[in-house]
């Protein structure tokens, strides 16, 4: 025999009234707590992000350059005596110029094979190879590398086949630098903090965490920033860019 449960609740809610009005209020109440504590909370502490820039210099560059000789296989040993007499002048060249001796770093000789695809001409026995050197200049003088290698002519002049292939400016004391714009990115989320607090009617309190972002190291005047932090080396003048996020009490 099927029993009518829904006839059954319906007893039930009619002989319990007060049971089901008590349930209701505490619901209620558990309902309004709840708002008033999440109201509470979102209201108790104020999140902003703080960020600073500031101008640098650099105050250390690296210079790369190679110079290389073309010879054929059989007058290889005359490539070589060339390729040694190209290193006398480069070196000449650099200190001619100011380039401590220190600074300047030279690899050894490579040697690398020139394939020919062309059938017609690569059935030759007498193959053709470069030989090549690379240079390497790190320096704390950046103004005098720097126009060293904008002026290398007198090293062509002289049948030297030379050629800059890069050159990077950095910043030595960024660590150090980092710890002041910590300071100032901090202040500069207080003051927006209040800013936000003072519209809503309410005053900051206490930093209560605060977290940086990454440093940015961009080329002058620039706004490519990345979210994994960036460092220009391509100019000599930079801005260091800190982001810092930061909570405050209100109050």
């Amino acid at each position: 025999m099927a029993i009518d449960t829904s006839k059954k609740q319906n007893n039930f809610i009619a002989r319990n009234p007060g049971l089901l009005l008590g349930t209701a209020i505490i619901l209620s109440t558990i309902i309004a707590s709840y708002t008033f504590y999440q109201t509470r909370s979102l209201w108790d502490e104020l999140s902003v992000t703080g960020s600073v820039r500031t101008a640098v210099v650099s105050d250390t560059v690296k210079w790369t350059a190679v110079f290389n000789r073309t010879t054929k296989l059989s007058a290889l040993k005359s490539g070589y005596s060339k390729i040694d007499s190209d290193l006398v002048q480069v070196k000449n060249f650099l200190t001619a110029k100011g380039i401590k001796a220190d600074e300047i770093d030279i690899s050894p000789v490579f040697m690398d094979q020139v394939y020919d695809y062309n059938p017609a001409t690569s059935s030759g026995t007498d193959k053709e190879y470069v030989l090549r050197q690379n240079v390497e200049i790190n320096s704390k003088d950046v103004t005098r590398v720097t126009n060293v290698a904008k002026n290398t002519q007198e090293l062509i002049e002289k049948g030297v086949i030379f050629s800059t292939t890069g050159i990077e400016y950095s910043y030595s004391k960024l660590s150090e630098l980092r710890v002041s714009l910590l300071g100032s990115a901090i202040q500069d989320a207080q003051a927006r903090a209040s800013k936000i607090a003072e519209s809503g009617g309410k005053r900051i309190g206490s930093l209560r965490s605060a977290s940086s972002g990454v440093v940015q190291v961009l080329s002058k005047n620039s706004n490519e920033i990345n979210d994994y932090g960036s460092y220009d080396m391509s100019k000599i003048e930079k801005d260091i860019m800190l982001t810092v996020k930061a909570s405050f009490a209100l109050k």
